[in-house]
Order: structure tokens, then C-alpha cells, then sequence
């Protein structure tokens, strides 16, 4: 079965969706933030196929994700550092861990807890404006068209928008 690519969507998620290929993805990111550099660690912290984590390093390594330095000349073996971009994915990541700590830990707790250099507490993700640093959540955001948005889309858009907005008003 031949997957979509949302590689041209005008939308971030379904991009990076994309871009990110599969569920292996985030894990081998996960790995990564933890500390974890060299294939054989990758493969035996995760148990991931030797082929499939081959692919996926590659694609990181080609999308200006990941560097590739050789460690050792025989046989040759080699590191895999995150680059800017690949950090960059750390806020992704504990997204992913506060929701999964919310929702999916069978009432056990967190299986794994950040916590700040700075303070020594633990730290959760949190959805902060950029502008004047205040939390937010979806109640406190409007959808709007961005300067990425081609009109045809920005048309339909709208009109997912006013659907929305007049179904809301409706009474039961």
C-alpha cells in the first residue's frame, strides 16, 4: 500500500507529518535527547530493525536533522549528533511525554520526569504565547490564515470557519 505524502499540503502538521515518516521517528528523537549517539545504542534501546533505523537516520541525516561523525575507522562506525534542527524537535517530544503522562499511564505515574537544571524540580511542557509569555490553551487561540496560506485554501478555509462558527450557535 503506497503512503500519501502531505509533503505539499499547506499545513504544518500534515508537512511535518510527513517529514517525519513514522512512529519510529519520535523514539529514535527521544533516544536522541536522552543521550544516545551511536547506531548500536539506537538499536538496542529501541529494538528496531538494524534496515529500518538505517532508513530513518539517513532521512535524518539528509534533512539536516541529524551529522553523521565517524567515531572509529575499523571497522567504521559512526555517531549521530542533532543538529539545530533536530533540537529544535525537543518541544515536539515533551508535547508528546506531558500528554502520554496525562492520558496513558495506566495510573501509574510518569514512566520518566525532566527535571531543571536550574532549580532541580520537575518540568512539564507547557503552550506559552511567544509574545507576552502567557499559558494558553485551545479556548484562548483563533485559527487564522498565515502568510503561507495560498487564497484557494484561505477560501476554504473561511468557509470550514463559518460552518463551524454557525453550528455552534445552533440550539440542540
Amino acid at each position: 500500500m503506497k503512503r500519501t505524502s502531505f509533503r505539499e499540503w499547506p499545513c504544518s502538521v500534515a508537512r511535518s507529518v510527513d517529514f517525519l515518516g513514522d512512529w519510529w521517528a519520535p523514539l529514535i528523537f527521544r533516544e536522541a535527547f536522552l543521550g544516545t549517539t551511536r547506531f548500536d545504542d539506537f538499536q538496542e534501546n529501541l529494538s528496531i530493525g538494524r534496515n529500518i533505523l538505517t532508513q530513518r537516520l539517513k532521512r535524518f541525516v539528509e534533512e539536516g536533522l541529524m551529522t553523521k561523525e565517524k567515531y572509529q575507522d575499523r571497522p567504521a562506525r559512526f555517531e549521530y549528533r542533532l543538529t539545530e534542527k533536530g533540537t529544535d524537535f525537543f518541544d515536539v517530544i515533551t508535547a508528546m511525554l506531558r500528554w502520554g503522562d496525562r492520558w496513558l499511564d495506566g495510573g501509574k505515574g510518569p514512566p520518566l520526569a525532566m527535571e531543571h537544571h536550574a532549580c532541580g524540580h520537575t518540568v512539564h511542557a507547557k503552550t506559552v504565547c511567544d509574545h507576552c509569555g502567557d499559558d494558553f490553551t485551545r479556548e484562548d487561540v483563533n485559527f487564522a490564515p498565515g502568510p503561507g496560506m495560498d487564497s484557494e485554501t484561505a477560501s476554504k478555509f473561511h468557509q470550514q470557519v463559518a460552518r463551524s462558527s454557525s453550528s455552534k450557535t445552533k440550539k440542540p
